[in-house]
């Protein structure tokens, strides 16, 4: 169990809550600001003056009155008539890490719940009731409302959840794991599904699995550059620190660690004909490494948007209770585009490095796609192929979404941050990739193993030993997919990183 303090909580914890499926709870400190706040919301909901989402209708219904024996019902039908999600579910540990996040935005204690709300979201996790959360229906602003309804949706008896392994009716399965659902008091049906928490996660989720990928990459780009004999000269301390970019610093670095000890390298340091190689092999540092800066960028929006309280109307610190815009997920939409600018491009170079290994023409010596008897056998010639595909497509996904705009609900949402499916993307994207990345660890490693009786460093030989538990060395040619998925699952999982005992730090 996680314990969350809201507007302390770090990358580190949220990945870690992510990838192991934990459960997470407030911090008990937080109980004071919430109780009061919930309580200055009662007093509004009980009081003549207008407060909007307390006594009042929402969006463009906001000069609608509503009276105080109808709160209950404002409420529930506010998060029943939002229930419009469509798609395939989100995952459950994504959708677990969603509900973490209100958690740590409801804990700051300005969004006026009372602390029942939030003891049946830890509840929730906790018993493992995860909502079934449609992934379509959000366009970023006044809240990621659709999704977030269908989370909330399980709180009050109705939608659905899993539970075992099983999906089943909401109030099932609140029933099922001993918890009860809650009617909802003034503001809390808002205070549910006004936020950013639904677009925060699946960005995040993009930003743990880049960079994942980004450092995997670092690994794979060292075996492909001693695969092809290449130079370590442009890793030289001096060249990085004269151009002064944190990222293109750290990944030289990292690389030089890496290669260090190869007795390929040391075979061609001298007599070598070749005075420079490819930029997919030289430029690593400056591209990989911009790609960290820019991943490291994103990662710092999205914590932040993580710690932040992101629904409408807030409880000041004053005790008023005023209408923003803090709904609005323009941060979170440029951290997405900015992350799948990285992702395509970590993809783009090292596509072309797995396109020198298999050209004989580049490949200093290596046999035409890095099979030993070419022409009987084609190699790894057509995974080539497919890398090119994935890096054409990811281009193509790239494209910004946060420059996109359309208003909603009569013209009172005028301006959208499309963050939702702008976050959404980058799942499709790591996941093309990891594949990439996978299909240069087998070539890179087939290469290397060509060499022989050169051996490469010993960071680099943990990786083809780890590889090659689960990828066997390519003689005549064979059924290649399964091979794919599997190098694809050791990218995904950090098998490779962890072999190579790499860290670069987010």
């Amino acid at each position: 169990m996680l314990t969350l303090i809201p507007g302390e909580a770090t990358l580190e914890q949220l990945e870690t809550l992510w990838r192991k499926d934990d459960a997470a709870q407030l911090d008990p400190r937080t109980a004071p600001a919430i109780a009061t706040s919930a309580g200055r919301i009662a007093a509004a909901a009980a009081g003549e003056a207008a407060v909007y989402g307390v006594n009042t209708g929402f969006g463009k219904l906001a000069s609608v009155r509503i009276a105080t024996d109808d709160t209950a019902t404002l409420q529930r039908n506010l998060i029943l008539s939002h229930c419009c999600g469509v798609g395939e579910p989100l995952s459950e540990c994504t959708t677990r890490l969603m509900m973490a996040l209100k958690l740590l935005s409801l804990g700051r204690g300005a969004s006026g719940v009372r602390p029942e709300i939030v003891a049946l979201i830890e509840s929730m996790l906790a018993q493992g009731v995860t909502p079934v959360v449609p992934e379509q229906g959000s366009v970023g602003a006044s809240g990621d409302l659709a999704p977030l309804a269908h989370m909330a949706a399980v709180m009050i008896g109705a939608g659905e959840a899993t539970f075992n392994d099983q999906r089943i009716p909401g109030a099932d399965a609140l029933a099922a794991a001993g918890l009860s659902p809650v009617t909802l008091g003034a503001k809390e049906g808002l205070a549910l599904i006004n936020g950013t928490q639904f677009s925060t996660a699946l960005a995040l989720v993009g930003f743990f699995r880049a960079m994942t990928c980004l450092r995997t990459a670092i690994v794979t780009g060292a075996m492909s550059t001693d695969a092809i004999m290449g130079s370590t000269a442009p890793t030289h301390p001096e060249i990085h620190s004269l151009r002064g970019h944190r990222g293109q610093i750290d990944v030289a670095a990292a690389m030089r660690e890496l290669l260090e000890g190869s007795a390929i390298r040391e075979s061609h340091l001298e007599g070598d004909a070749r005075v420079q190689d490819p930029y997919c092999i030289r430029c690593q540092p400056q591209v990989t490494g911009a790609a960290l800066d820019l991943l490291r960028f994103a990662g710092q929006t999205l914590i932040t948007e993580a710690n932040a309280v992101t629904d409408n109307p807030l409880v000041l610190s004053d005790g008023t209770i005023v209408s923003g815009g803090n709904f609005h997920a323009e941060p979170v939409a440029f951290a997405a585009d900015q992350i799948a600018l990285a992702v395509a491009e970590i993809g783009a170079i090292a596509q072309r490095r797995v396109a020198l290994m298999v050209d004989p023409a580049l490949s200093f010596g290596l046999p035409p796609f890095l099979t030993p008897q070419p022409g009987l056998n084609s190699g790894l010639m057509i995974a080539e192929v497919t890398t090119a595909a994935l890096m054409s497509e990811n281009k193509h996904l790239a494209a910004p979404c946060s420059v996109d705009s359309t208003p909603t609900s009569a013209n009172q949402e005028d301006h959208v941050s499309m963050a939702a499916h702008g976050a959404r993307r980058l799942g499709l994207m790591t996941r093309n990739l990891s594949v990439i990345l996978g299909v240069e660890a087998i070539c890179s490693a087939q290469g290397i193993e060509f060499r022989a009786p050169l051996n490469t460093s010993a960071p680099l030989a943990r990786v083809i030993e780890a590889l090659r538990v689960h990828v066997a060395t390519m003689g005549t040619d064979r059924y290649l997919a399964p091979d794919l998925e599997r190098a694809q699952a050791l990218v995904e999982d950090g098998t490779l990183v962890t072999a190579a005992g790499l860290e670069i730090a987010p």
